[in-house]
């Protein structure tokens, strides 16, 4: 059986949570505990070097960040619903996101939430706040005109973007009153079938 190494509040690992449970895929979880210094033990490091999370491992197959195991899953699997799209701009549209996800969200939505949860940190508040409406300013002028992030059905782009975006209003460290489209956006994407929320398990 496929194992997913992964920590129950990380928003990378509900990224790839997320996806199993729309696919459907049934796998033996690794919950690992940062603060008992898991992710940092011989063990862990033969798998992942870096000693982060999530990663998954099927077999000889072993993959590690969020997007790379998205990509894998999607395209593994075959999922009708789910798939990757063959021709070249729209799969480009796609990977634009995920690049959004581990850049602009990563540096605005997730560093607002690293904050108020880390305290003390590391984190220029400030600048997190004003990278974080900058990103939501642009995703809701994209979803404007459109349900989704790219073609016509949800994606694993809007999988890459969800997580720390709709976790910002539901912590109360950000207001999205001032972006209807992305708050729209964020209650679809809970209406999808096998949906599952953020939980400690």
């Amino acid at each position: 059986m496929p194992k997913l190494y992964y920590t129950p509040l990380s928003g990378h690992s509900y990224k790839v949570r997320l996806l199993l449970s729309f696919l459907d895929i049934t796998y033996e979880s690794g919950i690992l505990d940062f603060n008992k210094g898991d992710n940092k033990t011989a063990d862990y490091l033969q798998i992942n070097p870096l000693g982060q999370v999530p990663v998954w491992i099927d077999g000889d197959v072993n993959i590690h960040d969020s997007q790379a195991i998205l990509v894998y899953l999607a395209q593994h699997y075959q999922d009708t619903d789910w798939t990757l799209p063959s021709d070249a701009e729209s799969l480009a549209k796609i990977v634009q996101w995920l690049s959004v996800a581990a850049n602009e969200i990563t540096h605005g939505p997730t560093a607002v939430r690293h904050y108020w949860r880390k305290q003390p940190s590391t984190v220029n508040i400030e600048l997190a706040m004003t990278r974080a409406h900058a990103i939501l300013n642009l995703m809701n002028t994209h979803l404007a005109s459109r349900n989704w992030l790219e073609l016509d059905r949800p994606t694993i782009a809007d999988i890459a973007c969800f997580p720390y975006v709709s976790l910002l209003q539901e912590g109360g460290w950000l207001s999205l009153e001032d972006y209807p489209n992305v708050q729209a956006w964020i209650a679809r994407f809970k209406q999808l079938p096998r949906y599952i929320p953020l939980t400690l398990n």
